[in-house]
């Protein structure tokens, strides 16, 4: 649905915004765009929205080139940007009606399509209401919903969710996953919990340079070179520490919750290499010395921590 290869942007004085960055998109899919502040997400939204032109490289929305067919490519998006240009004076339902009429709907559908995307996002009860008087969340549902007036097959949307109260965020990210299979969706984001709850693949963007393109599942296993287990055991915690650092695989192992006396509850991080049977070994030890053993739970790397080794492995690299 959506091609970009070899993207750069480059401003004055050879100043790069982002250099060859090339990523596709499914039919259907949620994309993860995801980075920190200033990495080029904004910048690679707004080229592959007409808003803005490459210095070199292509872009291709449902087939179409943004450059040479831009018409096709606006007629088919529909973008929510960081900051929603909404105007205050405007009754809701007024405003949507002014961007239908704006995104070449046929006026004779604009009434019932207005409607239907005031239902859509929730926003029916606020028909009477000028966009001034509705708070950051609703404005944000206006803002979805002018990106969803002209039915497009694609929405881009940049930091969705900023500023908004964890109600408020919970209610646009349920809005934004049930659009999800009868539209392609790019969602840019540095909130990384957000990515890993909404999409299927994501894009890791750093200092304008693609890092990283795969489903969080598929980054997990290729930079896990451990496996990682909490175990909560009852016991001396000196000998417990000195069995589980002597099974055999153990790289690392770590009582986070000691207690004074160094008896009774804890709880051990245990690392170890990828081959080694883990939870079965640390069951097994308790077993013959005797131990409690409250809990083994497996400890999985986050998109957090998936990000944060990407991004310093580059570093380091550089």
């Amino acid at each position: 649905m959506i091609e970009v290869k070899d993207l750069t942007k480059t401003y004055g004085n050879n100043a790069r915004g982002i250099t060859n960055i090339s990523f596709d998109v499914n039919k259907g899919e949620i994309l993860g765009f995801l980075g920190p502040n200033g990495a080029g997400k904004t910048t690679t939204m707004r080229i592959i929205t007409c808003f803005m032109p490459a210095t070199s490289g292509t872009v291709k929305v449902a087939g179409f080139d943004v450059f040479e067919e831009s018409l096709q490519v606006r007629n088919r998006i529909g973008y929510l940007p960081e900051t929603v240009p909404l105007y205050t004076d405007m009754q809701v339902p007024v405003y949507l009606r002014f961007v239908a009429g704006l995104k070449g709907v046929p006026w004779k559908e604009i009434k019932n399509r207005v409607a239907e995307v005031m239902e859509q996002v929730a926003l029916t009860h606020m028909a009477h209401k000028f966009i001034g008087e509705l708070s950051k969340g609703y404005r944000q549902r206006v803002g979805l919903a002018q990106a969803l007036i002209n039915d497009p097959e694609v929405l881009i949307l940049d930091e969705p969710t900023i500023g908004l109260d964890p109600k408020q965020i919970i209610e646009i990210r349920s809005l934004i996953k049930g659009l999800s299979g009868a539209r392609t969706i790019i969602l840019s984001s540095h909130i990384l919990p957000e990515v890993s709850m909404l999409c299927q693949r994501v894009v890791i963007i750093d200092e304008g340079k693609v890092k990283a393109v795969d489903t969080p599942e598929n980054l997990t296993s290729q930079l896990t070179k451990s496996n990682r287990v909490v175990a909560r055991i009852g016991g001396r915690q000196s000998e417990v520490l000195e069995g589980l650092r002597k099974i055999r695989g153990v790289k690392k192992v770590e009582c986070f919750s000691p207690t004074e006396a160094g008896v009774g509850t804890s709880k051990y991080a245990i690392e170890f290499e990828m081959d080694s049977q883990s939870s079965n070994l640390v069951a097994r030890l308790a077993g013959e010395r005797q131990w409690d053993l409250y809990e083994l739970t497996p400890m999985k790397m986050s998109l957090e921590d998936i990000f944060i080794r990407i991004v310093t492995e580059e570093e380091i690299k550089q």
